[in-house]
């Protein structure tokens, strides 16, 4: 399988899965089947760009958001590991502040 078909549909999924969104949702605004949806998350299938356009419009974000395939920008591991760098060497204010982001981000 190719690996940016593959880091293209974690984007799709992680966006969706951010936006709380189920694939039966998103896949109906975006006019597509459910078990295409599935297989372009899986990187399986490849979407034409009308269909990129209809996905970020039915989860809320533009179509850019799914083409930065930067392996580190996909993988948990790898995205816990960036942040933890950003973080590092930063003083006790600056770490209140990305605190209280994250935490209103998260918990809402």
């Amino acid at each position: 399988m190719n690996e940016n078909r593959k880091r293209f549909g974690q984007r799709i999924r992680s966006a969706r899965e951010a936006a709380h969104s189920s694939r039966d949702a998103v896949a109906e605004k975006a006019k597509i089947g459910v078990n295409y949806l599935g297989q372009i998350e899986r990187g399986e299938k490849w979407p034409t760009l009308d269909v990129i356009v209809s996905l970020a419009d039915a989860i809320g974000v533009p179509p850019s958001v799914f083409l930065d395939l930067d392996p580190a920008m996909t993988e948990p591991d790898a995205l816990k590991s960036a942040i933890s760098q950003l973080l590092q060497n930063r003083d006790s204010a600056q770490l209140q502040v990305v605190f209280r982001v994250v935490k209103a981000l998260l918990v809402g």
